[in-house]
């Protein structure tokens, strides 16, 4: 569970830039009915939120050296994979050179407890990518409202399943 002042330690570990960004998908995945869970990694703090039925992870904002990053875990996509093509070039350059999901490609090639990744198109080009590495998006100026429209995106099709 989070605690606020967890969550004010990480905001104050991250740079003033993504600060309100992380404050708003906060807010945003709390209202929608989300659980933010906060623990500390080598690396600096992870932030997941987790959809309360079922179980799963939606996002986790994760520190690298490069900067707070949101993983995203869609759980829909197939139902709005058009939606990546409208993403910035940098953004889809991002998603095209993440590891590719070797579970999908060779199930004996990955631990069978991997979870399988995204199969999917983008800008006609077809990818199966690594969950972990797929939607790992740095938080920029101009990839936040994209960032925003797909965690909605998918949450919308929560509700309407």
């Amino acid at each position: 569970m989070m605690s606020e002042h967890k969550f004010n330690e990480f905001l104050e570990s991250i740079d003033e830039e993504s600060r309100l960004f992380a404050s708003e998908i906060n807010v945003y995945l709390l209202k929608s009915g989300c659980i933010c869970d906060i623990k500390e990694a080598k690396s600096g703090y992870t932030v997941s939120y987790i959809l309360k039925d079922p179980k799963k992870t939606l996002a986790t904002f994760i520190c690298r050296k490069t900067g707070v990053k949101l993983r995203i875990y869609p759980r829909f996509l197939a139902q709005y994979s058009d939606f990546l093509d409208t993403l910035p070039d940098k953004m889809k350059s991002g998603i095209a050179k993440s590891s590719v999901c070797k579970r999908l490609i060779n199930p004996d090639d990955c631990n069978p407890k991997c979870v399988k990744g995204y199969d999917f198109y983008l800008d006609g080009q077809h990818y199966q990518k690594c969950r972990y590495s797929a939607f790992t998006l740095p938080l920029t100026p101009l990839n936040i409202p994209y960032i925003k429209a797909f965690l909605e995106k998918d949450l919308n099709c929560q509700i309407i399943i």
